[in-house]
């Protein structure tokens, strides 16, 4: 049983002072210190700090010590690790003898908020010369200077500046008079000016150990806009006696003034008493006025105001400033109207979205209306970091807000999510997912009605088949049914308000301007946008020095004429006659049809030829653009993966043609010549050397360089990085590259798991990593420190990835290299996108001097043109459906050797897409094996196995384990499928036009179950 001591120490924490701890608390290191606290405790509470916020995993831990177990002696350790870790003002409120004063602690409270108030201008200051005196001074601890100082490194001055200042502000009371002492010493005397309010630079010391502080340096202004009554009293705050005698700072508040009269109110309460309405979100009109509360008329906190306060867990930085350019782009949405941020990549298109939402749900509070936002964006990484960089980090303390996307695994419901967030930031296709479901069950989904305002990220992505695209028809249709009811005097259902952010529309295949301007009035009609913003930066435009950069082609090239020799020898023997240069994307696209003609037709023999050369044709591009021994390992892979395929998990052969030893024998025959030509280096491409050229100037002429290397392939981006890490030289100048590729499975490369991705990509801001070789997965969206380097290695796309990948060089001496090989026509592809880049410019330029009449007319033609199509579409797929086959008339063949597999009847679906076979005939058919590349993992369900054809080691899908039941799941695109008597083959199961029934979970499990119990 627990003392009175202990349980009077637990009420201080849990109910009394919880607000105040959990902005006054930094987590990781109090935990260090804490021996009661089991280890997997604490990385819970750990996680929380990383994944949301630090005054959560605040809570937490609170949440942990109050349900137990706690040893005796738990609340001295508690309080000796708050005093070692730096957070002794936390420990002030452990114990009834260091409380601070009612008055002492209101002073603390307006310090801070002067603090905050200031904080742009104090962020001007020398950071390092700042923390280093204040490290000195005892208002900064190893771990706080340690901190400001990685962050003065890895983002500038300004960023330490703002981790010094949270730091700061968590002391115990008395430090502020210490901080303009150091302001002081470091030559910051205009910031002193500032805080004081002291015109002279004198005596500043005396001056404000006098208390003789200027009313207009001190002054603010609450926001109690609805409780102007006649009751309000002037607040008024003194005898601020700081411990040790070092000051008092005495000043008094109001909504215009201060003075310097006593208010006798603030001591109504002695300096220990513990009565909570002083502490907590109650008390007199000192505290509400004091941090900003709005109260109702029983002087409680209004819930809202009350969050924001106990949710400072969001941090201090909450004022949103914007450039003037910003300002221009986001007037007509603070209007309530529908528009296009257009800006350059790096411009802050995210902070102008966020100082919008929260001036949005302001409106909507003050006007007494519902307001909800969402946030949608089209990659998975993008919800976290608008989460943690922009919305949570801005307006947490405000509002609620909340991240969802399929990586994530919530306990509770989307929809319910949904009420009980102000802003909620997910993946645009969890959005499409509900909005569909809300159509059969309302309780199960959401409606764009639920919203108030969507913001689109990405949204040049809202074109013909896209989910954005999809989300915008039901917005488009609701809004012409809406003008039905008008018409008819009936209310119109609630639309949200589209806030759409890109850095570039595109052209499409616009060859002219007219054609470029349709394109962009089309994305802003999908959009219903009345108009799409972009704005002069000025100076704040930071444009990247750009190049061509040429690489020699190679004189000669033994290594790419031994596989061109094996290439034509696969040729011969399957009576093949390419039209098209052999390493070429032609040639892929050549093979690739053969391979498909050939399972139709059941020809294996070519199938398997034209499969095995799709691989040469990939060594053949990876010889020319990455090293030899690269395009060797991937070729000796893959013959080792077949020799794998071709025997069965208990060692007994599957069938093997002559064809299969043909091939074979053909690898082996050649792969001794080809890995002695990969150990010359004389015949490597010379693309590779002009790249270590780049990188080595660029990371010698600079002390702290960074940069992305843009690649076509995830084996190219694996392949460069694991170069660049064994070449010392690389290492002697200071280069640490690591790779970053997409996380679909379609590839044969091993995916990055979501995790991984996150992982570089924080080692990357944090400068841990400061060279990254990427796949176009990286050009779009994410955000990242500032750039010297950009490369696009032997990589051109269209003008919208030319521009994202520009904009990646945000450093001011920053530069864009194109690097391309001599003859390959990249540069001229280059110089292509710049023209379109310009047409786009002149197409928006047009588009913004319309006749707002004639815009309007020309936007509502695209958006009726939009409805008719989608519903010829929808015609003609309700007339697909209605001549769906029966399962029983589908039958399934491996594409490899053609062995008949199973029947439609024997597929059944779980959920939208995963079609399995679960009967006792099929699983005579196969194998399982383990599979590298597969790493789904869901609530109710994993996949971690292949499953192969037990004749000829070809892959058929993968083993699915749902809900505690193994059901073979088959990817369509390893069978031939013959529908009545032709033969075709699918990439996807949404092009079998067969109806195939629901998975029956509860008659499988019930066998399944059975069977257990037969065997007991």
């Amino acid at each position: 049983m627990e003392s009175s001591a202990d349980e009077r120490f637990l009420w201080l924490i849990y109910d009394c002072f919880r607000n105040r701890l959990r902005s006054l608390i930094q987590i990781e290191p109090v935990l260090d210190r804490l021996t009661f606290i089991e280890r997997d405790q604490k990385d819970l509470i750990l996680n929380k700090a990383k994944k949301e916020s630090n005054q959560l995993a605040v809570d937490l831990l609170i949440d942990t010590i109050y349900r137990g177990p706690r040893p005796a002696g738990w609340c001295r350790e508690l309080t000796d690790a708050l005093n070692t870790a730096g957070c002794q003002h936390a420990a002030m409120y452990m114990e009834t003898e260091t409380l601070p004063s009612a008055s002492s602690e209101a002073v603390n409270d307006y310090c801070v908020k002067l603090i905050d108030l200031l904080a742009p201008s104090l962020q001007q200051m020398k950071t390092p010369d700042v923390c280093t005196m204040s490290f000195t001074q005892n208002i900064l601890t190893e771990d706080d200077r340690e901190i400001v100082m990685a962050a003065c490194t890895n983002y500038g001055n300004r960023a330490g500046a703002r981790e010094l200042l949270r730091k700061i502000v968590q002391k115990p009371p008395g430090w502020f008079s210490t901080f303009l002492d150091v302001l002081r010493q470091t030559e910051h005397l205009d910031m002193v000016r500032e805080l004081t309010g002291l015109e002279s630079t004198e005596d500043h010391k005396d001056s404000i150990c006098e208390g003789n502080v200027k009313p207009e340096a001190v002054k603010y202004e609450p926001d109690l806009k609805e409780n102007k009554n006649d009751n309000d009293q002037s607040v008024r705050e003194s005898d601020s006696c700081i411990d040790n005698g070092e000051e008092s700072l005495n000043t008094s508040l109001d909504n215009s003034s201060c003075d310097t009269t006593r208010n006798e109110s603030t001591d109504a309460y002695p300096a220990n008493s513990l009565d909570p309405d002083l502490y907590s979100s109650g008390g007199e009109s000192l505290n509400s006025s004091l941090l900003g509360l709005t109260l109702d008329e029983s002087n409680q906190p209004i819930p809202d105001c009350a969050e924001r306060d106990a949710a400072a867990g969001a941090g201090r930085e909450t004022e949103i400033l914007l450039w003037p350019y910003q300002k221009e782009v986001a007037r007509p949405a603070l209007e309530g109207k529908n528009i296009i941020i257009c800006l350059p990549t790096g411009s802050g298109k995210t902070r102008v979205a966020v100082y919008i939402t929260k001036e949005h749900l302001e409106s909507c509070r003050q006007e007494k209306r519902p307001g909800k936002v969402v946030v949608l964006v089209n990659k998975v990484p993008l919800v976290e970091q608008h989460y943690t960089k922009e919305f949570g980090k801005y307006l947490k303390g405000q509002y609620r807000v909340e991240k969802v996307s399929g990586d994530s695994q919530l306990k509770i419901s989307f929809p319910e999510i949904v009420k009980k967030n102000d802003i909620i930031i997910c993946t645009a296709q969890i959005l499409e997912n509900f909005l569909e479901k809300a159509e059969k069950s309302r309780d199960e989904g959401v409606t764009l009605s639920d919203f108030s305002m969507a913001v689109i990220d990405e949204c040049h992505h809202t074109q013909k088949g896209n989910v954005y695209s999809l989300i915008m028809f039901r917005y488009l249709k609701q809004k012409i049914q809406n003008e039905k009811l008008v018409k008819e005097q009936n209310a119109p259902v609630p639309l949200p308000q589209i806030l759409g952010l890109t850095a570039s529309p595109g052209v499409g295949e616009a060859k002219t301007v007219d054609k470029a301007e349709e394109h962009i009035l089309q994305i802003c009609a999908n959009l219903d946008a009345f108009r799409i913003m972009t704005s002069s930066l000025g100076e704040h435009r930071k444009e990247p020095y750009k190049r061509i950069a040429t690489a020699a082609e190679r004189k000669e090239d033994p290594f790419g004429d031994v596989i061109k020799g094996i290439m034509n020898a696969i040729h011969t023997h399957a009576n093949l006659d390419p039209s098209c240069d052999l390493g070429t994307q032609n040639y892929e696209h050549w093979v690739v049809q053969k391979e498909k003609n050939a399972a139709k037709e059941e020809n294996q023999k070519v199938r398997v030829c034209a499969a095995h050369l799709r691989q040469y044709n990939e060594a053949l591009h990876q010889s020319n653009t990455i090293r030899m021994s690269d395009a060797c390992s991937f070729l000796e892979k893959f013959y080792n993966e077949e020799l794998e395929k071709k025997t069965a998990p208990d060692e007994v052969s599957v069938q093997i043609t002559d064809t299969d030893r043909f091939l074979f024998q053909l690898f082996k025959d050649n792969q001794a010549k080809l890995q002695e030509l990969a150990k010359h280096p004389e015949y490597e491409n010379k693309i590779l050397a002009e790249l270590r050229r780049l990188i080595l100037q660029e990371f010698t002429a600079r002390e702290e360089a960074s940069g992305i290397v843009f690649t076509k392939t995830r084996l190219s981006a694996i392949a460069l990085s694991q170069w660049i890490q064994e070449n010392r030289k690389f290492e002697e100048v200071g280069v640490r590259a690591s790779h970053l590729i997409g996380g679909g499975d379609q590839s044969i490369v091993k995916p990055m798991t979501p995790k991984e991705q996150k992982e570089v990509l924080a080692k990357f801001r944090t400068g841990e990593i400061n060279l990254l070789i990427a796949t176009t997965v990286a050009e779009e969206g994410l955000d990242y420190k500032q750039c010297n380097l950009v490369i696009r290695y032997c990589l051109v796309t269209n003008e919208i990835a030319m521009i994202q990948a520009r904009g990646r060089g945000r450093a001011e001496d920053s530069s864009y290299t194109v690097l391309q090989v001599e003859g390959s026509g990249v540069a001229e592809r280059e110089t292509v996108n710049e023209f379109r880049e310009k047409m786009m410019g002149k197409a928006i330029e047009k588009i913004q001097k319309l006749d707002q009449a004639e815009y309007e007319r020309k936007k509502r033609e695209f958006q009726f043109q939009t409805i008719l199509e989608k519903k010829v579409r929808k015609k003609k797929k309700q007339q697909k459906l209605m001549q769906k086959l029966d399962p029983g008339d589908v039958s399934f063949s491996c594409r490899n050797c053609s062995k008949s597999v199973c029947s439609g009847k024997d597929i059944e679906i779980i959920g939208t897409m995963h079609h399995v076979n679960v009967s006792e005939e099929f699983r005579d058919l196969f194998t399982v094996r383990k599979n590298p590349t597969l790493q789904e993992r869901q609530l109710d369900f994993e996949a971690n196995s292949a499953i192969a054809c037990k004749d000829c080691g070809s892959t058929w899908g993968s083993m699915m384990l749902y809900r505690g039941i193994d059901c073979p799941c088959l990817h369509i695109k390893h069978f031939t499928v013959k529908l009545g008597d032709r033969q075709r083959v699918f990439h996807n199961w949404r092009e079998v036009a067969v109806s195939f029934p629901a998975f029956d979970y509860a008659e499988h499990a019930h066998l399944v179950a059975g069977d257990s119990d037969s065997d007991d």
